[in-house]
């Protein structure tokens, strides 16, 4: 069985965290408190109170911030601390339940949202540095090259081959 440790100052579990994970708990503080899953809802986001918290932890379970009012400044500042997802504390049931099982699995869990402004972001990264002056695609073919340039532009392997001509 997950266990799963909800770190709020609220007295008892929201409805929906009950109903996704009926045996979690809920505690001021982790001290003492076995957990697979670390949810911390704070108040208030604090950086300096996450990294706390997760010095605390010392890695031995994830922690997935939760917020009522989710600002993607905030998640970028949560990942970059050391936290495995940010998501929101009235998220659906499904959502909680899917949010839980990608960071068990070693995976991060963003929004659709910051997800979009982080493929965004990196795509203008890579295209940036594709044109930047001495940048290691002279090492290609041009062909290499083609194939490198679509991939950074986001293309999916069947794209790459329809706009190339590669069977």
């Amino acid at each position: 069985m997950i266990r799963h440790l909800f770190i709020s100052s609220r007295k008892s579990l929201l409805p929906r965290w009950q109903e996704a994970f009926p045996d979690a708990r809920i505690a001021s503080d982790p001290a003492g408190q076995a957990a697979d899953v670390v949810w911390w809802a704070p108040v208030e986001f604090n950086p300096e109170l996450l990294g706390r918290l997760l010095a605390r932890l010392a890695g031995t379970a994830p922690v997935i911030v939760l917020s009522s009012e989710p600002r993607q400044d905030e998640a970028m500042q949560a990942l970059a601390a050391g936290a495995r997802g940010y998501c929101h504390a009235y998220a659906t049931v499904p959502m909680l339940e899917q949010v839980a099982t990608v960071v068990r699995h070693g995976g991060l869990w963003l929004g659709p949202e910051l997800m979009s402004t982080m493929i965004g972001a990196a795509s203008k990264q890579l295209l940036a540095d594709i044109d930047a002056p001495g940048a290691d695609l002279d090492v290609l073919t041009p062909r290499e090259r083609s194939v490198a340039i679509e991939v950074a532009r986001g293309a999916t392997n069947k794209e790459v081959a329809r706009r190339l001509d590669i069977t």
